[in-house]
């Protein structure tokens, strides 16, 4: 999609509302569904000691805040949003009863549910084991039907081969994909569909299936910085403009994901905020990168892991309703994109699936704690620099005090048991040798 079809394809026309003034922006499913633009992502619920439930990034293992995830949900129905995405593998294997019960003290017909079937464990593989993980998430969710049920994460695989056959494993082989077909025409999932991270050959090997499947919606990682310049990240990675095109030639409703890149896109430095803050000098960066996600008319909502009632609310009136972006927007967000890649980025989302690491480490924690410094401007690289001295010795303390010394990136052994599960493709040893190269500079230059 060139530059002209992707603002033929926007939402028109604009709404003359200011976000915030209004009422939630809403698309239509396959069925007629009635869907917020705005979904909510039950991954990293808040705990009791303020943080939330993904220890490995940036988390604890304290108890979710139950009382307020209520408060939450409350708040999101109040004001327009009803699509709610939770996942077995999510906060400790704990996300979907934390949201079925909150869910619960609101009418069936003031939500819709999604979850998905997360065998990633090759003990999951069977389709004893994938059924029941079906039927639990059912229970769990205090519901007898699913309004959208996903095959969770295709794509993974270190090879094109292994990717392609361990989507067979998991889905075909085991006879689950037709078990949930047989759902679907039972009324017990209103719409089945994937999430894609990974091969482009598995993604296209599944819209093969269309024809028989008739997927109901994919959900996908699209974020301003992925549409044109995921594979400059990582040749393994799909830029998101393919993968929508691919979908909106099928008519197939699309489920963003990642529209903030793991959190990235919400803190980005200053080089990238003067691209952008002369078209809109109040805007943040999650609300530029909301609106990116939202103007493509196919999407149909956009989810977001949001741990605290200020990011609920932000994201609420980004939406309500949704101002679509202009010719002159798109253009400032594709300068702002490739100012960011020129930076030193680590391009984790923090999903932690490379985790736990065999030897310790505390791989997302290590990528997040060099990504804030870049974009704080804490990394000193210049001994030139008259400050140089004095912030070579404030990151060293920093990062000693975050990390323990058995999680430090110098424990690495270079095994790679991490890389293949990384749905970014990540070269993580190399990248853990990186911050460890460059802390070992830092007290080197300490010692000269």
């Amino acid at each position: 999609m060139n530059r002209r079809s992707f603002f033929a394809a926007l939402v028109n026309p604009p709404s003359s509302a200011e976000a915030g003034s209004g009422a939630m922006t809403v698309r239509t499913g396959g069925h007629g569904e009635r869907i917020s633009l705005l979904g909510y992502g039950a991954m990293r619920y808040p705990t009791v000691d303020g943080s939330h439930a993904n220890a490995h990034r940036g988390g604890s293992n304290a108890p979710i805040d139950t009382e307020l995830v209520q408060r939450q949900i409350d708040y999101c129905i109040a004001h327009g949003v009803n699509y709610f995405d939770t996942s077995p593998a999510y906060c400790r294997g704990e996300s979907e009863k934390v949201l079925g019960d909150a869910l619960a003290k609101h009418p069936r017909d003031a939500w819709f549910v999604a979850t998905k079937l997360s065998n990633f464990n090759p003990k999951t593989h069977s389709f004893e084991a994938s059924r029941e993980m079906y039927e639990t998430s059912k229970r769990l969710l205090r519901t007898d039907h699913l309004d959208f049920y996903l095959l969770h994460s295709i794509g993974g695989g270190s090879t094109q081969a292994k990717a392609l056959k361990l989507f067979d494993t998991r889905f075909i082989d085991n006879g689950m994909l037709d078990f949930l077909l047989k759902e679907r025409a039972a009324g017990r999932i209103r719409n089945l569909g994937f999430s894609f991270h990974g091969n482009e050959a598995v993604f296209r090997h599944a819209l093969t299936l269309h024809d028989k499947v008739h997927w109901d919606f994919v959900q996908i990682q699209l974020n301003w910085v992925d549409w044109h310049h995921a594979q400059e990240v990582n040749a393994r990675n799909v830029n998101a403009e393919t993968l929508y095109n691919l979908l909106d030639e099928r008519a197939i409703p699309v489920v963003v994901m990642e529209p903030l890149l793991g959190g990235r896109l919400a803190k980005v430095n200053e080089r990238v905020m003067r691209k952008l803050a002369p078209l809109d000098p109040a805007a943040t960066p999650a609300r530029w990168s909301f609106r990116f996600a939202g103007s493509l008319p196919r999407v149909l909502t956009v989810l977001s892991g949001m741990t605290y009632l200020e990011h609920i609310q932000e994201n609420v009136k980004t939406y309500s309703p949704l101002r679509p972006l202009e010719r002159r927007e798109f253009d400032t967000l594709e300068r702002a994109a490739r100012a960011f890649l020129s930076d030193d980025t680590i391009p984790c989302t923090g999903c932690d699936y490379c985790m736990p690491c065999p030897y310790g480490l505390d791989i997302p924690g290590l990528f997040r704690f060099w990504e804030d410094a870049l974009v704080a401007n804490r990394l000193p690289d210049d001994p030139s620099d008259p400050a140089y001295a004095a912030n070579r010795r404030r990151f060293l303390v920093d990062y000693e005090r975050t990390f323990h010394k058995l999680r430090r990136a110098e424990r690495c052994t270079g095994c790679g048991r991490c890389a293949p599960h990384c749905p970014q493709a990540i070269d993580i040893p190399a990248m853990i040798r990186k911050v460890d190269r460059f802390v070992e500079t830092l007290r080197r230059n300490g010692r000269a």
